[in-house]
Parts: C-alpha cells; sequence; structure tokens
C-alpha cells in the first residue's frame, strides 16, 4: 500500500478510486483494469464523522477496506491507499482524489456510482475541479438499473414492493419453477414466517472471526480518534475479508437458514442475532455479491436442506426489500429526507444513546444495537421504529439515529426505510400504511414482556405497556387521516366506537409519557 515518492517519475495513468462500500472485484470501475493504472482508496475523516458513526461500524469499513487493497496488492494491482494513521493522509474524497492526480501525473479518473447523493454530487464535480475527465459508471452490483426501476415505478405516486419483487423474481428466475411459475405457487411465504420462538429451540453457534494484526490495527485506531462515538469495539470479531465473508455465506446457509424463515420475525432476550444472516453489512459494502447469496439459498431449497418459505423469505430480503428501496431512494432524491408528511417534531429521547428506559423491549433493542451495530429487522421496525412513529419523533432526528448506529446503514438503505416504512412521512409513497402495533404485537413474538416493569395487558394508567395508549393516541392524531384508509378504516371505527372515558385516559397517559421523555442534549 505504498505509493511511490513524490519526486518519482510517473506515466500518465488512469485512477480508479474505489470507496468503502465498493469493496468487490467485479466493480465495474475495475472491470478493465489495465496494467500501471492505480487504486486509490482513502480512509477520510469526514466520512467518518458527517455523522458521529458507531465505533464498530467505523472499524468494520476501514478493516474491510485494508484487507481489500491487500488482496488487490497481492494480485500485482498497484493500490495507493491513504490510511488515517499513515505519513499521507486526507481530510475529504476531493482532498484524496486531488493530491493522487498530482501524485500520479493521471490522464484521467474512473469510478463506480456510489450509494449516497451527496458523493454523487460531489463527484460531479470533480472533472471541472481537477481537469481531467472523470468517468462515472453505474453499481451494476445491484440487480435493478435506475432505468429499469423508473419503468417499473412509471407515474405511480405510490409504490408497491410486492409487485416490483414479482417482476424481479421473474427477470433472475430464482426459485422460479420450469413452467414461469413461482416455486411452490406462491410468491411470497410472510404467512408462515411469523412465528414466534419457542423456548425449546436452540439457537445455532456462530463462526467466530478473531480479528488479524490489520483489523488490531484498526481497532487502536479507532479508539484513539473515534472513542467517545457511540457504541463498543469490545469482542470485535465480525469478517472483513473476502474470504472470511463467503465463509459466514456458508455458514448461515447450512446452519441458521433452515429455520430462518418461520422465525425471522421473532425476539428472545440476550439473543440478538437468532436465525439472521447477519450479512447485510457484508453484502453493502461488497464483500459479498448479492447474487451469490440468493444462489447460495435457491441451492440449499434445490439440494433439500432449507424449506422454501425460508429460502424464499430471504431472497425477497434481497431482490425485492434491497433493490426496492434502492429505488425508491434515487426516485425521489433529493429532497425525499426532509419529507414529514404527519408533522412530527419531538425530539429525539436520550434513551435512544443510552438505552436506559424502563420500557424493556426498547432496553434491550437499543443495547443490542450499541454492543454489535446491529439489530435485526423486527427490533429495528417493529420495537425501535415503532416508537418512533407512535411518539411523533422528529424524522430527520431519526434517519440521523438509525444512519449512526447500524453498521449495515448508508443512506441509500436507511432514508426509505426510515422515512416511507418506519415514519409514514412521506404519505405512502413507499408503505400502504404505517407499521403502528400495541404491545400486544411485541409480546406475541418476544420474551421482552415478561422482563419488564410495565404490564403489557393493561392499557391505562402508570404500570399499562406505553405502546398500548401511545397507540391509541396515535391514531386518535391522525383519524382524518387514515380513515379513508382501506388497511387503517377498520382500526379507525373501532377508535370511534370506543368507550370516550377510555380513549381520554389512554390519551392523558400518553400525553404525560411523552411530555417526560428527556430530549437528547448531546456530548
Amino acid at each position: 500500500m505504498t505509493p511511490p515518492p513524490e519526486d518519482a517519475a510517473a506515466p500518465m495513468t488512469t485512477i480508479r478510486f474505489v470507496l468503502g462500500d465498493q469493496l468487490s472485484r467485479n466493480l465495474s470501475s475495475l472491470s478493465d483494469l489495465a496494467k500501471g493504472d492505480v487504486v486509490l482508496m482513502a480512509e477520510v475523516d469526514d466520512e467518518a464523522t458527517y455523522v458521529r458513526h458507531h465505533q464498530r461500524k467505523i472499524a468494520f469499513l476501514f478493516a474491510a477496506m485494508r484487507h481489500f487493497a491487500a488482496e488487490l496488492e497481492a494480485d500485482g494491482v498497484r493500490v495507493d491507499y491513504l490510511s488515517l494513521d499513515g505519513q499521507r493522509k486526507a481530510a475529504s474524497f476531493d482532498e484524496a482524489l486531488g493530491d493522487a492526480i498530482a501524485r500520479h501525473k493521471a490522464s484521467r479518473v474512473v469510478v463506480t456510482e456510489p450509494g449516497e447523493w451527496r458523493v454523487l454530487e460531489m463527484m460531479k464535480g470533480w472533472e471541472a475541479a481537477f481537469g481531467v475527465p472523470v468517468e462515472i459508471r453505474p453499481d451494476d452490483r445491484f440487480l435493478c438499473s435506475h432505468d429499469e426501476f423508473e419503468a417499473f415505478a412509471g407515474d405511480r405516486s405510490s409504490l408497491l414492493m410486492e409487485a416490483f419483487y414479482r417482476g424481479m423474481r421473474e427477470r433472475t428466475g430464482y426459485l422460479m419453477g420450469p413452467n414461469g411459475k413461482p416455486e411452490g405457487g406462491r410468491w411470497n411465504y410472510d404467512a408462515e414466517n411469523r412465528k414466534p420462538l419457542p423456548k425449546r429451540i436452540i439457537v445455532p453457534e456462530r463462526p467466530h472471526f478473531e480479528p488479524d494484526e490489520t483489523t488490531e490495527g484498526v481497532l487502536a485506531l479507532v479508539a484513539r480518534r473515534f472513542g467517545n462515538h457511540f457504541g463498543s469495539l469490545a469482542d470485535f470479531d465480525y469478517p472483513v475479508s473476502r474470504s472470511d465473508a463467503k465463509r459466514y455465506l456458508a455458514w448461515f446457509a447450512a446452519k441458521a437458514l433452515p429455520d430462518f424463515g418461520a422465525y425471522e420475525d421473532a425476539m428472545r432476550q440476550g439473543e440478538p442475532l437468532l436465525f439472521h444472516s447477519h450479512l447485510s453489512a457484508l453484502i453493502n459494502c461488497g464483500l459479498l455479491d448479492p447474487r451469490e447469496c440468493c444462489e447460495a439459498a435457491e441451492a440449499a431449497y434445490r439440494a433439500g436442506t432449507v424449506p422454501l418459505n425460508a429460502a424464499e423469505g430471504f431472497i425477497r430480503q434481497i431482490i425485492g426489500w434491497r433493490e426496492f428501496v434502492r429505488g425508491v431512494y434515487w426516485r425521489e432524491m433529493p429532497g425525499y429526507g426532509a419529507r414529514n408528511a404527519l408533522e412530527a417534531m419531538r425530539p429525539l429521547p436520550d434513551f435512544f444513546w443510552t438505552a436506559d428506559t424502563d420500557m424493556n423491549c426498547l432496553k434491550q433493542s437499543i443495547g443490542e444495537t450499541a454492543a454489535n451495530a446491529y439489530a435485526h429487522h423486527i427490533q429495528r421496525l417493529m420495537v425501535i421504529g415503532n416508537f418512533c412513529l407512535l411518539a411523533g419523533l422528529d424524522p430527520v432526528e431519526v434517519q440521523e439515529w438509525y444512519l449512526v448506529v447500524y453498521h449495515d446503514a448508508y443512506e441509500w438503505v436507511e432514508m426509505p426505510n426510515v422515512v416511507g416504512m418506519i415514519l409514514y412521512a412521506d404519505d405512502g409513497v413507499f408503505a400502504t400504511k404505517p407499521y403502528a402495533a400495541s404491545g400486544n404485537y411485541i409480546n406475541k413474538m418476544s420474551n421482552y414482556c415478561g422482563h419488564c416493569r410495565y404490564d403489557v395487558k393493561q392499557r391505562t394508567g402508570e404500570d399499562a405497556c406505553p405502546f398500548n395508549y401511545l397507540y391509541w393516541d396515535f391514531i386518535a392524531r391522525h383519524r382524518e387521516r387514515f380513515e379513508d384508509n382501506p388497511r387503517m378504516s377498520r382500526t379507525v371505527y373501532t377508535l370511534g366506537h370506543m368507550d370516550e372515558a377510555k380513549v381520554e385516559a389512554m390519551r392523558g397517559d400518553a400525553g404525560r409519557f411523552l411530555d417526560a421523555l428527556q430530549p437528547y442534549r448531546g456530548d
């Protein structure tokens, strides 16, 4: 990773700038890599601090970048790597590229389109800023191009993921039968994937990935420079290399995927991973290709080791949800993150950073997020997200929190999930109804309530589960908006036929609870 001396003569060459979430040998900007080209990679302070990312997220990405760079060098590729603890540093992508163009006397720059709008706008200015041609290539690691998503979306004001997903199944051929019909005769087995976790079920033991010398160096760097960021580096054991990522995928397909489908919505105290793949950060940074993940799941189904509902549920998360949220992001930007259809203004409570709350489901989900930079999709949506929705938390603050705390979070995936799915702030572009629920849902899908000081069976009073009265307060606040929504009208009808005194008691409890929340005041 050592670049040539400053005064070394270098021929005119091409710089291929690879970002930290582009760690793929099949990256479009590397597809025609020629001898003498320079692959530029850079750890830059701006990207680690534009929001105060979880310590574990920074460590994972820097370690993965360093391992990827070393693998390129081992294959004879010229790599110019800027590390935050090295002699040559850069505060920003602009500075890193500008210095590299001068250092290598570059004749052109080739990049792959980034995942975030702000970085694409930055890239579009590089040609004028540095006086060399800059080619921005599509990111064809995704299975659906921008043009293909636009053709699907057309001029619709509301988009249905299920329709998109069925089209993606047909295009990719995943889990399709020889007659052009979906395997098993159904597109979606979600109804079979909502089982609570029985006490007798034993969660499989996961492989451990011991940090090597490179990763240990990164952990020390992050502790020094970003130790005041959210989260912990303790017991870091996540894959950071291509070979370890492939081993994790193989383990998941063999050991966890068979039970993933049935229990993918379940939660158990002290078991943050259960049967979930824990692969999303590896896919989103490029160490795993989404196609190979789908192929592994399909192969396990074809071999008879994984049931159809499990393979379909996993593949739907990748070619359905993952591709869909990316399409929504690029279609709706810029400005998507500022939407606030429900006029939610409450500041983020302090316990989102401390996990210091008597609501055990939130305490567990936020505490596991701090420890692991990870929580599975039901914790994110139906525990933490549900609270954000019912409490009317400010969408901008909620977006920043989700972007900070999860190691798989980038704006393209975080923003649509928060704005569209969690908060319904886009007024139905993404979801046909808000994902609002009382404490009963959490009680059904977890054992959290049995360890909580609140009573999930009570709707009012000091001991009542706050989710119960917050739910009905939310419905009451937005009654007019949702009374004509086909998926919400029955709930609004139920509210209208409740005893008025009971409704007032729940709304009073909600007001007192929300007024008592302590907003986050910073460091």
